[in-house]
């Protein structure tokens, strides 16, 4: 918060970035429902990244490795439509669709919400997974209680693309530089989005890879270890 001045050094408000109690009030629901999955065994995973970046057809890849073998929940947050569910569905994994509306990002309210609701069977998941709303800005404000966040960006959105959005880079575990099958073709530096990635964060796991190829996806699914 700060204040709003005007020509003549008079106050005429005070500008509020983000309300100080939401934010404080979704980091208490966010830690509980990470306490929530931890008691229960459950790994939580968020999947953050921009509309094309490749979010949805890395999940349908994660579902069709693991749900022979695991139970997995995938919590599909959107603007409007089940598009995305639909698609992960199809690979074995149970889903639940979010439409969010107006609003641009889930909070840890949804979660919440959707955790209350399968209370009751929520012990047959061994794996929940939540594919967050498509932009690389409004995430930021919100943790929703996974154990883990990661970023996903692809080389068609350009060389800047990990630069200009820090905060993510910041607050995820790992990213994906996806569709690397493209780089000879869009002329994209791809070390420079490695090394962006690195300098802003040290201790980021940093993939390249290729949904659409298949190409290093194997060290995705060791740094998921289900």
């Amino acid at each position: 918060m700060y204040e709003n001045i005007d020509d003549d050094g008079r106050e005429i408000g005070r500008i509020v970035e983000m309300n100080e109690e939401i934010l404080k009030d979704n980091e208490i629901l966010a830690s509980r429902n990470n306490r929530f999955f931890k008691e229960k065994g459950i790994k939580s995973l968020e999947i953050v990244g921009s509309i094309g970046s490749g979010k949805t057809t890395i999940l349908e890849k994660i579902a069709a490795k693991y749900s022979d073998e695991k139970k997995i929940f995938v919590i599909c947050g959107d603007v409007t439509t089940t598009i995305d569910a639909d698609r992960i569905h199809a690979q074995g994994a149970e889903t639940y669709q979010i439409n969010t509306g107006r609003e641009c990002a889930l909070n840890a309210s949804h979660i919440s919400e959707v955790v209350k609701e399968k209370t009751e069977n929520i012990d047959k998941y061994d794996i929940v997974i939540v594919e967050n709303v498509g932009n690389l800005i409004c995430p930021s404000d919100f943790i929703l209680g996974a154990d883990r966040r990661v970023l996903i960006v692809s080389v068609s959105e350009g060389d800047h693309v990990i630069e200009k959005h820090p905060l993510l880079v910041k607050m995820s575990e790992a990213v994906i530089i996806n569709k690397t099958d493209l780089v000879e073709v869009l002329g994209t530096n791809l070390d420079r989005m490695v090394n962006d990635a690195k300098t802003i964060n040290p201790k980021i796991e940093v993939i390249p890879m290729s949904a659409k190829t298949g190409d290093n996806i194997e060290k995705l699914f060791a740094f998921l270890n289900f």
